[in-house]
């Protein structure tokens, strides 16, 4: 959610195909992991296995390559269209991987059992381990996407988000900023991806659906797009909801809504019943807290610092 809120929040570039690049760092990380066999030449090369501490750094690169690959088409296209150009990734991306190339020997369905990180000789091999890496990690990633949007680079993503034609006649390599963003959006997503791969311990495909890229959207909207805290609001709010919420709700009208709408079956209304009760919370935010809660947030920050002169 950080990565994507680069690229959409201060360079103003959609994407719904963050889930796939998750896959990309998630698959790229447990091969290093595990070792890449490569047929050249009828002859069988092995690279690898790379310790946890490198494999990740390595796949968080070819993660950024990948995304320009994919922001190549911000040169000429945007907004809706670049929408639909990132959503070709959802689609290509999943298949290359359950379809790998002939030269990969070792296909994704070996990757059952990664081996457990080995950080310095400190095996992390549960979750509750694994927290204690995570956590820290992502908030040493989250200060870092906040100081980029104090550098120069960052200034040149909000005059492109702006208006790409003012940054332009201003001497801003527009195109070059779009790919920048991308690089650094599809980065972050690679190191979730990484972590999420040791964390499970295997990897399928269901873990990277457009549903969750579209869930990371939504996570942005609820937090506020362009603000630095948005992604903590969103992702927090976007867990109670689907986690502790949406569950205890469910069960009430789940028993009420039968009676009320007899016309439709009752096991319907259940398997209906989650995504029904999210999109109503989320056009509840659209409509009463469009800037999301990061926003909100703001206002009331400034507003207790000038206390108790708030006009």
């Amino acid at each position: 959610a950080q990565g994507l809120n680069i690229l959409i929040g201060y360079a103003g570039q959609i994407s719904l195909g963050h889930a796939a690049f998750m896959a990309v760092g998630a698959y790229s990380a447990a091969l290093l992991a595990k070792g890449i066999d490569i047929n050249v030449a009828g002859n069988l090369m092995e690279i690898g296995p790379f310790p946890f501490w490198l494999s990740i750094p390595l796949a968080t690169l070819f993660m950024g390559i990948v995304g320009l690959i994919f922001g190549l088409p911000s040169l000429r296209v945007k907004g809706f269209y670049l929408a639909m150009a990132t959503l070709a990734a959802q689609f290509i991306i999943p298949w290359l991987i359950e379809n790998p190339l002939e030269h990969w020997t070792r296909a994704p369905s070996a990757l059952q059992q990664i081996p457990a990180p080995n950080f310095f000789g400190i095996i992390l091999d549960t979750s509750y381990e694994m927290y204690y890496l995570i956590v820290p990690l992502s908030v040493f990633l989250m200060l870092i996407a906040r100081n980029i949007i104090r550098t120069r680079t960052g200034r040149a993503f909000i005059s492109v988000r702006d208006n790409d034609l003012a940054a332009e006649l201003l001497g801003i390599n527009v195109f070059w900023y779009k790919l920048q963003a991308f690089f650094i959006s599809a980065m972050y997503a690679g190191v979730a991806g990484a972590l999420l791969a040791f964390d499970r311990g295997s990897l399928n495909p269901e873990f990277f659906t457009l549903e969750i890229s579209v869930a990371l959207l939504a996570m942005l909207v609820i937090g506020g797009a362009g603000f630095p805290l948005a992604p903590l609001f969103g992702v927090a709010v976007f867990e109670i909801l689907t986690s502790w919420l949406i569950p205890a709700v469910g069960p009430l009208l789940n028993s009420a809504l039968p009676t009320l709408l007899p016309f439709i079956d009752s096991t319907n209304i259940s398997a209906s019943l989650r995504p029904i009760l999210f999109g109503l919370v989320l056009v509840i935010f659209l409509i009463f807290e469009p800037r999301g809660l990061a926003y909100r947030w703001e206002i009331l920050r400034i507003s207790w610092k000038i206390r108790p002169y708030s006009y």
